[in-house]
């Protein structure tokens, strides 16, 4: 239960004991008399950027949140949770049909799908207390635990409305066009930690429901991957920003229609989740303000572009394009630190650009997967499970996965 604050302590103190020694060396062996005031200077100006995005964000998130809570009150996810009900009770064999972790686990899913985050942790929570009620080793995750948990760590996100906030806020000209690639490459991250749980669990892949599933998610993603491999990237981006925007668009209308049909008073339901907005905007700050200015002084120190620079130096001499190395911050800090990697997201849109190539590739790497070490220590912490099992190997298998499939398509669809 201790793992992630720890790690997360170690990280932030890390980077100011390296910028420390960096700069130190700077100064004596280099006599770089500008190295620690940039490094003052730094710690300043990554506060006021920090207060000023999270201040920013209020609006925007306003707006995402009282539509959500107008989707959640039409039922949509209800309506995800019975669409995905059949393929579900095959990845849980070990929980019977009526087991009550079973609309919990499809509501948090449902949740963690349509960005809902605040309505899905305690779902998920819920969800892991009814299956240690029924775990007869108190001290072990179990199976259904497991899978349920990876499926959480792999982040399949329908709508990656915060990234979008955060370009929004940085000056992108279409906050919206990393929304397809990050639904690929979180698509690719879900199937290998739900492959990878499968293995391990001896559950039967050639299932025809779960082959069906599983088949048509990637028939999909592929016939989406093989029409956009066949055009320019001014068609690409052309097809992104006009697809993306109009799904984006659509959701909204649904949402709004599915709750009048179902009498809600739209506006009302609106207003109730849009108050959350402002709340959510400030409690974020002193999160965003603590990483960005460790990673700014990490900057400043010239630590990150010794680190970047070797990843570099490497690409370069197996032949490997290396524009996408200055992401690698975010994609590094995923697994460990949720608000870790936001801040390198945002420090990557803020030091290359928002519409900037690294800028993109580190938000879609944002979205590609969730942060692993955070979730099995809030959700095993919860019911006092010790004894992972491969819980952590499969999320960072599934980790893995999103990056590079990240990497991958933003190649495709920016560069």
């Amino acid at each position: 239960m201790l793992l992630y604050p720890m790690v997360l302590n170690y990280i932030w103190t890390g980077f100011f004991l390296i910028s420390f020694i960096i700069g130190l060396g700077k100064l004596l062996f280099f006599h770089d008399l500008d190295v620690f005031p940039q490094m003052m200077n730094a710690t300043f100006e990554y506060a006021k950027t920090g207060f000023d995005i999270s201040l920013g964000l209020t609006g925007v998130l306003t707006l995402w949140l009282g539509i959500m809570k107008i989707g959640e009150r039409g039922g949509v996810v209800k309506i995800f949770s019975r669409a995905v009900g059949p393929f579900f009770h095959r990845l849980f064999p070990d929980l019977e049909k009526d087991h009550p972790a079973i609309g919990s686990m499809m509501m948090n899913i449902s949740a963690n799908m349509l960005g809902l985050d605040n309505a899905a942790t305690p779902l998920g929570l819920k969800a892991m207390k009814e299956m240690q009620a029924t775990n007869r080793d108190k001290d072990s995750a179990s199976d259904a635990m497991i899978m349920f948990l990876v499926l959480n760590t792999s982040g399949l996100t329908l709508i990656p409305v915060t990234i979008m906030v955060y370009r929004f806020q940085l000056g992108a000209a279409d906050p919206s066009d990393i929304f397809i690639p990050i639904l690929l490459a979180t698509s690719f991250s879900t199937l290998a930690g739900l492959i990878s749980v499968s293995l391990y669990q001896k559950i039967n892949l050639i299932d025809k429901v779960i082959l069906s599933y599983i088949g048509g998610f990637i028939a999909v993603a592929g016939i989406l991957i093989f029409l956009l491999s066949g055009m320019s990237r001014d068609e690409i981006t052309a097809f992104s920003t006009v697809a993306a925007n109009l799904l984006l668009f659509s959701v909204i209308t649904l949402f709004i229609l599915l709750a009048a049909i179902k009498r809600v008073n739209v506006y009302e339901s609106f207003i109730e989740g849009a108050k959350d907005g402002f709340h959510v905007a400030i409690t974020i700050i002193p999160y965003l303000i603590a990483i960005l200015v460790a990673v700014g002084v990490f900057r400043a120190s010239g630590a990150m572009d010794m680190v970047v620079g070797l990843i570099k130096s490497v690409c370069v001499s197996l032949n490997i394009d290396a524009d996408f190395t200055g992401a690698l911050p975010t994609a590094f800090m995923k697994p460990l630190s949720g608000s870790g990697a936001r801040g390198m997201m945002v420090d990557a849109m803020n030091t290359y650009g928002a519409d900037s190539f690294v800028g993109r590739v580190a938000s879609v790497v944002q979205g590609a997967t969730d942060t692993t070490f955070y979730i099995i220590a809030v959700y095993f912490g919860s019911v006092g499970i010790k004894n992972t099992r491969y819980a952590v190997t499969c999320g960072l298998i599934a980790d893995f996965t999103g990056i590079i499939a990240a990497i991958v398509i933003a190649y495709l669809f920016f560069h």
